[in-house]
């Protein structure tokens, strides 16, 4: 079972509260953790059918690609995950322990010469669903943010 560490935010920077989770690299995980890290993010509040969809899959997508990607399945590593929780947004952040990669080198999955690819339709999705996406130098570390309500 996972759990989810709930720390006092900073107000004076807009921040709530913040929610720690460090998931193993087991897609088998990734049900739970989604669900759980969901529902923190809309506790208190009545989110759209449409802002629910785009915190699941953003989120589900950005820690499977992490296990996945990142961390090769590999069980001796893990992928953390943490979430500003702002008024009327979350700012996510989602760590793997894998060598990185370039996002601007991933191919668009909807380019003709790219099509038959395995790679690049999460990340395509990610940029659709959120309202901005960055990722770190190294590139094992993205940080989305999506609405809350």
């Amino acid at each position: 079972m996972l759990r989810v560490e709930r720390l006092p935010g900073r107000p004076e920077d807009g921040v709530e509260a913040v929610l720690l989770l460090v998931v193993p690299s087991d897609l088998r995980l990734l049900d739970e953790a989604v669900d759980c890290l969901v529902t923190l993010c809309v506790e208190g509040g009545e989110p759209s059918r449409s802002t629910r969809f785009r915190l699941r899959s953003a989120i589900a997508e950005a820690i499977s690609n992490a296990i996945a990607q990142g961390n090769e399945s590999n069980p001796s590593k893990a992928v953390a995950v943490r979430i500003e929780l702002q008024e009327r947004h979350v700012r996510v952040s989602v760590s793997d322990e894998g060598v990185g990669f370039d996002p601007e080198a991933v191919p668009d999955p909807r380019e003709e010469d790219a099509r038959e690819r395995p790679c690049g339709r999460g990340l395509l999705i990610i940029r659709h669903l959120a309202d901005h996406v960055a990722f770190n130098a190294k590139g094992n570390t993205i940080w989305m943010t999506l609405p809350r309500w």
